[in-house]
């Protein structure tokens, strides 16, 4: 059954401190249309310019991710992202009245209360997934960093980061299987920092609004209490004393791998500038922004790239079908040798998958070519016809007391000549909802991802008499 898209049931705001700038921000989710994706809207710039979450818009990834569009730009995203594809929100208009996303306690928690407490519905349409095929790739070898996306089932995460700091944090590990995980064992993940990184990031005009409430400051060398009293001046906050090598403060992790489990929180939310919700398995070794990015951009490239063609239905021939030969001989009443087709993969609302063996034993192969065998183009498209007659048979009651009959084919190509050994599968789509016993279909015809033969047919559903 397919899966429909969501969005918030009401708009919620929440308040905070954005990280680098030190402003206080106010963030608002509001609910959105079908297909609306995410996008964020400077409310406090004129013209309230909208800024859509996609890869290709992300102008930096020093210390946060940063889109811009239009010379308009909104900071620090990822928590705010991953909240929403952790929580499986498809739909969202995100609304900020200043430059970047509050840091809050440098976690996606506060962002996740605020869409339970705002409430999820379904919407009417399907939600489309980016399903990965066969492994994709990103790596910077030079800096030891790689992302793999690998075919599975549900979007499931792994996270390994290392460090030059084998008495803190050396290497850490973090994973979830799906989604369903997010919520209580990602999400109160916090962002982290060295404490020698800090005075650095401080003069490069950077985390104006961080502070010990919204980040783990872990402390890999000894540090003298002077020093520590003038990191504090800096910052303006209240003098801490000095503490052993560890996390600065003794602040109580949420997870003892709370750091890996950040950083798999980042890689979530990044992902989601790809744009669509992802079918497959993440690895991820020493993730930052900027490889996740990356990652992202990769799978934009090829949803333009699939988009630009008709997507090849999934086949794996070890699974049962939802129609077997048997089936379709209750159904149709084609026998051999003119019964051309063999199962049934797949079948929706508005479409049919079907499967052809071509061998060499066909009758047709006998006199069609003898010499060098080809499968007769009328039969590919009569084989297509029996498919859309068991999907139109499909959306009526007691099938078996009805027949479907053609009364026209168009737009007929046959791109490849198809041969003993090919199995063919058959795609069939509506065109348009079945309107006084008529149906209009378009179908194609596969061989691996080529299209041998397509065509649109017009057929009508009569009682058997």
């Amino acid at each position: 059954m397919s899966e429909k898209q969501t969005t918030l049931n009401k708009e919620i705001t929440i308040s905070g401190k954005g990280l680098h700038t030190g402003a206080e921000v106010r963030v608002t989710l509001n609910p959105a249309n079908a297909g609306f994706g995410y996008k964020f809207k400077r409310t406090d710039i004129e013209g309230e310019p909208l800024i859509p979450a996609f890869a290709e818009n992300v102008s930096m990834t020093e210390r946060g991710t940063v889109l811009e569009k239009n010379g308009a730009s909104v900071s620090t995203v990822e928590h705010c992202l991953s909240a929403l594809r952790g929580m499986n929100v498809d739909n969202c208009l995100i609304e900020v009245d200043g430059p970047e996303v509050p840091i809050f306690d440098g976690s996606a928690r506060v962002f996740v209360d605020a869409i339970n407490e705002a409430g999820i519905k379904e919407l009417d349409e399907d939600r489309k997934y980016f399903v990965i095929k066969k492994k994709m790739v990103y790596e910077d070898k030079e800096k030891g960093i790689k992302i793999v996306a690998l075919p599975y089932d549900q979007f499931s995460v792994d996270a390994h980061i290392s460090f030059n700091s084998s008495v803190v944090l050396a290497n850490q590990y973090a994973s979830i299987e799906s989604l369903a995980e997010y919520e209580k064992e990602i999400s109160s993940c916090r962002t982290f920092v060295f404490l020698h990184e800090l005075e650095p990031l401080l003069k490069n005009n950077l985390i104006k609004g961080g502070d010990l409430d919204n980040a783990i400051i872990i402390v890999d060398k000894e540090v003298s209490q002077d020093e520590l009293n003038r990191l504090a001046d800096l910052f303006g906050k209240p003098h801490i004393k000095v503490q052993s090598i560890g996390v600065l403060n003794n602040v109580e992790l949420a997870f003892p791998n709370e750091m890996a489990r950040h950083k798999l929180l980042d890689l979530v939310g990044d992902l989601a500038l790809a744009g669509m919700p992802i079918k497959g398995k993440v690895i991820a070794t020493k993730p930052g922004h900027k490889s996740n990015v990356e990652m992202a951009k990769l799978i934009r490239k090829e949803i333009k790239k699939r988009s630009s063609k008709i997507e090849v239905p999934e086949y794996d021939p070890t699974k049962e079908p939802l129609l077997d030969i048997n089936d379709i001989r209750g159904m149709l009443p084609h026998r051999p040798p003119f019964l051309l087709v063999d199962k049934i993969i797949e079948i929706g609302e508005n479409h049919i998958v079907g499967i052809k063996n071509v061998t060499m034993n066909e009758p047709f192969f006998v006199g069609h070519f003898p010499d060098e065998p080809v499968m007769p183009a009328v039969l590919q498209i009569e084989a297509m016809a029996q498919c859309g007659g068991i999907l139109v048979l499909n959306n009526v009651d007691e099938p078996e007391k009805y027949s479907t009959y053609f009364l026209k084919i168009d737009n007929v190509r046959m791109r490849k000549k198809v041969v003993p050994g090919d199995t063919l599968i058959f795609k069939l789509e509506f065109i348009t909802e079945i309107r006084r016993g008529v149906a209009n279909m378009r179908g194609t015809a596969f061989v691996g991802d080529t299209i041998v033969s397509e065509g649109e047919f017009m057929a009508q559903v009569i009682k058997n008499k």
